[in-house]
């Protein structure tokens, strides 16, 4: 290691490791072992379902003639990355999570991934995902529960949880999670880093059956907002075969937060919030207008779409996965089964509304949109909550039952999901167990450099959390 470089290289965030590099203080090589050497020192967490450590290994080894050369190189050129194992990886096992899909590996590469190679990027592992993605909580048959190195008798979040752990313990600098309804937020609040939804279309994702009716979404998760903000510019770009990412995309320039009109939702129809959560958001948000922007309390219904969300997603899972209920429920999550039942009970007409609730909250949303720049909130309406609930059963909020999970847990990441708006999330803070609160900051469509603009500027008002260490 060169002596400009100090403790571990693990450390090093993205943007650091990627100009150390440039830089010819780090080698490809070295970058690929310390995050190799931090995976197996946090085996315990399992954050990692597949580890490429020999083909980590060897394209760092290509790379070497090319960085002692002193030429130019691409952005992330030798910077490790994760995967979450949803998503597609040429070559290398992609399971889903599920024991029904154990030895797929497919032939070419998610264009998220391809996007990211072809900036210099080196494919460290996959990381872990609840079955299909299918639950906010990340643990599967096939590989187990991933914990959350805040406290592990809470949830790490999900579906993204191995990458959100990966990310936060520096098992490579960046990861790239998938988010059907809050999967890259929910475990980016969790777990204390950040995470970005896009705009439907802005990174093309093409694994989904139906492009049309997409609500799922490929994004970068990493522990600052620059490290987010570098990989979106790389991830970001048409695709002939995204109908939602035609060319040219248009993209919001960044705003200065001076003058930026910010919508405060610290409610949006939920029965009940923590007090914690509650005060760090809202003072969170408070800082911004400080900052400069004008910030107004706005009230919003986004519980609402709650049954429509569960029509779409169930039917959806239904469609894909029935056909392996008969033979094949006893290698399957419980909570995965249940949710395909509840998929076979749905109605073509049952499925026609919610996607009719699905256009008229786009509908009303855009119509707040037309007075606002931005939209802030809670991620959750909790931190992490305890590990073992029952994805299908009531959740305790601030001491109370606060309904079924997704309306009562997290209804401010979904409906966003439905409607195509970008995201982002952000730590703000720790309640007084010692646990990450998260804040989400949306825009309308194509403003994601303005929610990175503000979340940075945000990002450095606010104390910088201690976050844990390997233990």
């Amino acid at each position: 290691m060169s002596e400009h470089i100090t403790g571990d290289i693990a450390d090093l965030d993205t943007v650091a490791l990627a100009d150390a590099i440039r830089g010819r203080r780090v080698s490809p090589a070295q970058a690929v072992a310390a995050a190799l050497a931090r995976i197996e020192a946090g085996r315990r967490y399992n954050a990692f379902i597949t580890v490429c450590a020999d083909a980590a290994r060897a394209e760092a080894q290509a790379m070497q003639a090319r960085w002692q050369d002193g030429g130019a190189l691409p952005p992330l050129f030798g910077v490790p990355f994760s995967v979450k194992d949803l998503t597609a990886t040429a070559g290398v096992r992609t399971t889903q999570g599920s024991r029904l899909f154990a030895d797929t590996v497919p032939a070419q590469d998610a264009v998220a991934v391809a996007r990211l190679k072809a900036a210099g990027g080196i494919l460290i592992g996959k990381t872990t995902t609840p079955e299909f993605g299918h639950k906010p909580f990340t643990e599967s048959p096939l590989f187990g529960r991933t914990l959350n190195p805040w406290d592990e008798s809470v949830t790490c979040g999900g579906s993204s949880g191995g990458a959100a752990v990966a990310a936060l313990l520096g098992m490579g600098p960046l990861a790239l999670g998938s988010d059907g309804g809050g999967s890259i937020r929910i475990p980016a609040a969790c777990c204390g880093i950040v995470g970005l939804k896009a705009t439907l279309g802005a990174i093309p994702h093409l694994q989904v059956p139906d492009l049309f009716g997409a609500n799922s979404y490929v994004g970068p998760m990493a522990r600052s907002v620059a490290e987010v903000a570098l990989a979106f510019r790389i991830l970001r770009g048409a695709d002939a075969a995204d109908p939602w990412g035609q060319a040219p995309l248009p993209a919001h320039p960044a705003r200065d937060l001076r003058g930026l009109r910010v919508a405060w939702l610290p409610r949006c129809g939920s029965p009940a919030i923590d007090p914690q959560v509650a005060a760090l958001t809202e003072a969170a948000a408070r800082r911004l207008q400080a900052l400069g922007a004008a910030v107004e309390e706005v009230a919003f219904d986004f519980a609402g779409l709650e049954p429509s969300f569960l029509v779409m997603l169930e039917s959806a899972l239904a469609a894909r996965l029935a056909g392996y209920l008969q033979d094949r429920r006893g290698d399957m999550d419980a909570s995965l089964a249940i949710t395909i039942e509840k998929g076979l009970g749905h109605s073509a007409v049952a499925l026609q509304r919610a996607a009719a609730a699905r256009s008229d909250f786009f509908r009303r949303l855009q119509g707040l949109f037309a007075g606002f720049d931005l939209l802030v909130s809670p991620v959750t309406t909790a931190p992490a909550l305890p590990v073992g609930l029952d994805p299908h059963g009531h959740v305790p909020i601030a001491g109370q039952d606060a309904g079924t999970l997704r309306g009562a847990w997290y209804p401010f990441t979904f409906p966003l999901n439905l409607s195509g708006h970008p995201a982002l999330s952000m730590p703000c803070g720790v309640t007084r167990a010692g646990l990450p609160v998260g804040l989400q900051i949306a825009g309308p469509w194509h403003a994601e450099e303005t929610i990175l603009a503000a979340a940075a500027a945000l990002e450095a008002d606010l104390p910088a959390i201690r976050r844990p260490q390997i233990s």
